[in-house]
């Protein structure tokens, strides 16, 4: 007896941890040693017959099929990567070194299960490529778009969700799905449970889609959770892509907590934190484009600096507490008084700036400033206190009072003391 039919009759091929299979022609299994039962599942006898590709992933059979055919026309394979199917269900992913023996007609095969391997990579990716999302992202928006596309490298995600908690709201800033969010739409509740419970939620099953959701938890909390769905036919979510996907959930929190704080910083850095109006500088921005634009379309638009007479004296006799309330009524009143492309800005104090663009007529921004008036001059209800504030306002008119920004804000402002100094109002 020679060494290698020794060695097969001996049961030595059995104790090898890398599967040994060999295929007909046809592709069918005619052996298998032991390992393919801890590898896929299946007992040595059950495979036997079986044709190979029924049990390969459906998505790797085309170019499977194409690589046994340059095995079978004698070009040896090494290191061959696809998936299959294990006899529970879940994908396993197989690293194949193959060739033909064209004497017995047969395909041999040494198969390696790489699934670990392949879950260390995907874990080693996504901490990279989420960080470089984190980084290179303009905005939120833009961050959760790359994140679906790089999860959907390592997970079936065609389906997507992010859900996060915002002041006691459960709110949908990325929402990827056949089916519209409503309010008792799946993707809806399994988020709320997971951010209710903090822990990971997987549903499948064998006809329906399979659900995976992970929280997004950070140093400072839950703050809301990844939704993931596998549509019918494809691959069934597992405990190893639970496992990614909730490594990956702690890299894009981090990145949304460090997105959301930029913005944060962005906004106090242009608007005014008390009425949420812009402030001086990005007046100053604005008024320097409608500028631009009036220029370069021979346009008129008109700065209105806005005071309120007597402001001072409301802090003084009720506090600032009522100050802050008065402003902030006045800023909404302003606003409601001129078109969403115009500027409505606090200056400074009591001090408000309006730009107005694209005025058919200089006489126009008399109207708006006399409907200003009128507004504001109607009584204030701040707790049990009614107050009657009279404002003074100034205009200036592009070209006439100024091309410039700071010529026109100084005729504007010029202006406004004018109309105290006759009287107010």
């Amino acid at each position: 007896m020679d060494i290698k039919n020794y060695l097969l009759q001996a049961g030595f091929i059995d104790l090898l941890l890398d599967a040994v299979c060999v295929v007909d022609r046809n592709g069918r299994f005619v052996y298998v040693s032991a390992a393919c039962k801890r590898i896929l599942g299946y007992e040595p006898h059950e495979l036997k017959g079986q044709s190979m590709i029924d049990l390969v992933f459906p998505a790797d059979r085309e170019r499977t099929l194409l690589a046994a055919n340059e095995i079978m026309a004698g070009e040896p394979t090494l290191n061959f990567e696809n998936r299959y199917v294990h006899k529970a269900g879940h994908v396993v992913h197989i690293q194949w070194s193959a060739c033909w023996s064209e004497t017995h007609e047969m395909r041999v095969a040494v198969a390696r299960d790489i699934t670990e391997r392949k879950l260390a990579e995907s874990r080693q990716a996504a901490l990279f490529a989420i960080s470089e999302a984190a980084h290179g992202a303009e905005d939120l928006l833009a961050l959760f778009r790359c994140v679906h596309q790089l999860i959907g490298q390592w997970l079936p995600a065609v389906s997507f969700s992010v859900a996060l908690r915002e002041q006691g709201a459960l709110t949908f800033p990325y929402h990827v799905d056949d089916h519209p969010l409503e309010q008792h739409s799946p993707v809806r509740h399994l988020s709320e449970e997971v951010i209710l419970s903090g822990q990971c939620v997987m549903r499948v099953a064998d006809h329906a889609p399979s659900w995976l959701g992970v929280p997004l938890t950070t140093q400072n909390g839950n703050i809301g959770a990844l939704v993931v769905k596998s549509l019918l036919g494809e691959e069934r979510y597992t405990e190893q892509h639970k496992d990614l996907l909730q490594y990956v959930s702690t890299q894009v929190a981090t990145a949304i907590e460090r997105k959301q704080l930029h913005a944060r910083l962005q906004y106090l850095a242009q608007y005014d934190a008390l009425t949420h109006l812009p402030n001086r500088d990005l007046l100053y921005d604005r008024l320097h484009r409608a500028l631009a634009s009036a220029k370069r379309d021979n346009e008129c638009l008109a700065v209105l600096y806005v005071d309120l007479d007597h402001f001072k004296l409301v802090n003084d006799n009720y506090g600032h507490a009522v100050g802050d309330d008065l402003l902030q009524q006045t800023a909404r009143r302003l606003t409601l008084c001129v078109r969403e492309s115009d500027t409505v800005s606090r200056m400074s104090g009591d001090e408000f700036v309006l730009v107005l663009e694209r005025l058919k007529l200089p006489e126009h921004a008399l109207i708006v400033a006399e409907k200003i008036r009128l507004n504001l001059s109607q009584p204030v209800f701040v707790g049990n206190h009614t107050l009657n504030i009279i404002p003074s306002i100034g205009i200036a008119v592009y070209p006439e009072h100024g091309e410039q920004a700071q010529q026109l804000l100084h005729h504007a402002d010029t202006a406004m003391y004018r109309v105290k100094k006759r009287g107010r109002g």
